[in-house]
């Protein structure tokens, strides 16, 4: 049994969607990787772009640059670019790929990626909240700022001239 982190960390967000790399999918569902492809590819009707699309060169080196396991060099990987699968296309999978361990995993899969959904909303719920907070105390800040500017005044009053005592001459008397 595969724990839910490790199905977590198989989860990429590519193109602003959640995505599974074919290769991954193909190891949970304890198939090869290219008997998994043919199989998709017999089946390429039920996968349309928002379900399955092929990762760019440029998405795929960005990609081995998060996944610090992954090494580059010759004969270590696919010389075709990878497929990635939407929330949508691990669900179709499960009409491609008819093993009991596939319908498992794929059952999995989507309640992890409900999880994890049902997350994000919770954490989006907390970061308005926080935002109202700044914008409250940055309004608090202004006003701290204005009592401390009369506190100083009234801690240091400006010195008020004042009249010297004693006799004048009528020169220096001020009129």
């Amino acid at each position: 049994m595969i724990p839910d982190e490790v199905l977590m960390n198989k989860i990429y967000l590519i193109r602003n969607q959640k995505v599974m790399l074919d290769a991954d999918l193909a190891a949970l569902y304890g198939v090869e990787t290219k008997v998994f492809n043919q199989a998709v590819k017999r089946n390429i009707e039920r996968f349309p772009k928002d379900f399955m699309f092929v990762l760019s060169k440029k998405e795929l080196a960005a990609l081995r640059s998060q996944i610090v396991t992954l090494e580059t060099g010759r004969g270590k990987y696919s010389k075709y670019l990878p497929k990635v699968f939407t929330e949508q296309g691990v669900a179709m999978l499960s009409s491609v790929l008819n093993s009991e361990t596939a319908i498992r995993m794929n059952i999995r899969i989507i309640r992890i990626v409900t999880k994890m959904r049902a997350l994000l909303l919770t954490h989006k719920d907390i970061l308005l909240q926080l935002e109202k907070m700044e914008t409250r105390v940055a309004s608090h800040d202004e006003d701290i700022v204005v009592i401390f500017r009369y506190l100083k005044e009234l801690l240091n009053p400006p010195a008020i001239a004042r009249r010297k005592i004693g006799f004048r001459r009528k020169d220096e008397v001020e009129e």
